[in-house]
């Protein structure tokens, strides 16, 4: 099967494996500023490891799982910026997966691998919330062209507007590089680096509901976790600086189970 032969030849190619590739590959891939962190799930084991070597190769940050409950263990405690899932997953099959990550509003990129290859797989598996699906056996140049493509996608959907470094609302200024306020009462208020960072977050989706994942990706960096609870303390300070009255807020919302959201 041709994904096997690639991969394992690429394994004992080792480092000069991108040598195989066309030469203008490199300059058409985006520069990866910081590493994209990648989730494998795939039970067999060849497979799994000659995939987490070629994405490394690649510049990702790659962790590998071999059954499905660990992949919903593995998304509750870290943030990743792709999936590639099997289908075929021992304890809890890869559909089911997609489905639980999707019920908890996690909007985190799926890739599907899959040795079914009818029309109708692929149907279900986008129906069920996978945004791509690659049949076995696959050409390995495709799947990271996929991969590079879905990567860049999210982080593109993420990135948000430019803004100035002083934002003025309701009588209140946030001054972010400074890392102090005005609030409500005209008194100047001192702001943590984490808590500037939050709320420029937030000023910058103005309207839109910011997922837990996005706060812990932007704010807290990769595979740094605070608890909800954290967070949770760091809405009621700005509700305390910026809200009239902090228990029937105006800016600053907690909408449960997805995130928090700023409105002006």
């Amino acid at each position: 099967m041709y994904y096997y032969c690639v991969l394992l030849e690429n394994r004992k190619a080792g480092a000069q494996i991108q040598s195989s590739f066309p030469k203008n590959r490199e300059a058409d891939m985006p520069a990866k500023t910081q590493k994209a962190s990648l989730l494998i799930a795939e039970d067999e084991e060849s497979l799994r490891e000659g995939l987490k070597l070629n994405l490394e190769l690649e510049g990702y940050e790659v962790t590998t799982v071999d059954n499905g409950p660990g992949v919903i263990k593995m998304v509750k405690n870290e943030y990743f910026d792709l999936i590639i899932l099997d289908i075929m997953l021992p304890d809890m099959d890869g559909i089911t997966v997609c489905e639980t990550i999707r019920m908890q509003h996690n909007d985190i990129p799926i890739l599907f691998l899959s040795a079914r290859n009818s029309s109708a797989d692929r149907v279900e598996g986008l129906k069920k919330g996978g945004d791509d699906y690659l049949t076995k056996p696959f050409n390995l140049e495709e799947l990271l062209l996929r991969v590079d493509k879905l990567v860049t996608k999210s982080k593109k959907m993420r990135e948000p507007q430019a803004m100035s470094d002083i934002y003025e609302f309701d009588g209140c200024k946030i001054d972010f590089p400074g890392h102090e306020c005005i609030d409500k009462n005209k008194m100047t208020q001192e702001l943590s680096k984490k808590e500037a960072a939050l709320l420029k977050l937030l000023v910058e989706h103005e309207g839109e509901v910011v997922s837990r994942e996005q706060i812990l990706q932007i704010v807290w960096g990769y595979n740094v976790y605070p608890t909800t609870r954290t967070i949770d303390n760091f809405i009621l300070n700005f509700r305390k600086f910026f809200e009239t009255d902090s228990r029937n807020p105006k800016h600053f919302h907690s909408i449960r189970g997805i995130g928090y959201k700023f409105t002006k």
